[in-house]
C-alpha cells in the first residue's frame, strides 16, 4: 500500500476534518506536525506552494491541498464506510452542506475575531446561520447524512469542539441547548462517537493558544 502522509497543525478544525476521515476508514498514514504560523517547513512550502497551509495529504508522493478537496479524494480513493450517500441527490445534498459551510465560515468565526457592538452584532449573524443549518440541514436527523457520520458531520465537527472553547475565550454562548436544540443534540453525539472523542485536542492547550490568537486579532483590528 502506497505511504499516506498528512501535514498538519494541532489546533487546526480543517486538518482534523481529515484526521476523522482517515480514522473512520481505517487507512493507516504519518502524522507531521507543521509549525504553519512562525516557521514552514520546506516540505510544506513543495507540497502546497499556492497557499502554503495545511492540512496537506501526501499519497503515493502526490500532494492534495485544502481539507474539502482532501475528503473528496479520500472518499474516491477508499470506498469503505463511505461518507456521502450511494444516491445522487443524497450526495448533492452533502456537498450542498460542505459548501454551506465553507462558505459561512466568515460568519461562523466572526464573534471570536471582534469585541464590542461588533461582537455583538458577528454573534448574532452567526447564529442566524447556525438556525438556517439546524432547521434545513440538520433537521430531526442524527447525523447530517442520516445514521452515519458523513462528510458534512466532518465539515461541521469543529462546532462540537472548538466553538465551545471560542465562545469561552470570547466570553459569549453562541449555541446553547434551550436556542438549538437539535444541533445541540448532535454537538453530544458527535463528539461522543469513539473514533471522533479519541482524537479531540488537548483542551486546556486550546483555551491557551486560541486565547493568544484572539489578542493578536484584536490588536490587529486596532492597528
Amino acid at each position: 500500500m502506497a505511504q499516506v502522509t498528512l501535514l498538519g497543525f494541532w489546533p487546526s478544525p480543517f486538518v482534523y476534518r481529515v484526521i476523522w476521515a482517515l480514522k473512520l476508514k481505517g487507512v493507516d498514514y504519518e502524522y507531521v506536525e507543521e509549525d504553519v504560523l512562525y516557521n514552514k517547513s520546506e516540505r510544506l512550502l513543495k507540497y502546497n506552494p499556492v497557499h502554503k497551509k495545511v492540512p496537506v495529504l501526501v499519497h503515493a508522493g502526490k500532494p492534495i491541498a485544502e481539507s474539502t478537496v482532501i475528503l473528496e479524494y479520500i472518499e474516491e480513493t477508499w470506498p469503505q464506510n463511505p461518507l456521502l450517500p450511494k444516491d445522487p441527490h443524497g450526495r448533492a445534498l452533502a456537498r450542498f452542506w460542505t459548501k454551506f459551510g465553507e462558505d459561512k465560515i466568515p460568519a461562523l468565526f466572526g464573534f471570536f475575531m471582534t469585541e464590542g457592538e461588533q461582537q455583538v452584532r458577528a454573534t448574532k449573524e452567526g447564529q442566524e446561520q447556525l438556525r438556517i443549518l439546524e432547521e434545513q440541514g440538520l433537521g430531526d436527523k442524527k447525523f447530517f447524512g442520516g445514521d452515519e457520520i458523513g462528510m458534512a458531520d466532518l465539515e461541521f465537527g469543529w462546532l462540537a469542539w472548538w466553538l465551545e472553547v471560542l465562545s469561552e475565550v470570547s466570553g459569549v454562548k453562541v449555541i446553547e441547548a434551550e436556542s438549538f436544540p437539535r444541533l445541540y443534540a448532535w454537538i453530544q453525539r458527535f463528539k461522543e462517537f469513539p473514533t471522533i472523542k479519541e482524537t479531540l485536542p488537548d483542551r486546556s492547550a486550546m483555551l491557551t493558544y486560541f486565547k493568544g490568537r484572539r489578542a493578536t486579532f484584536l490588536a490587529l483590528a486596532k492597528s
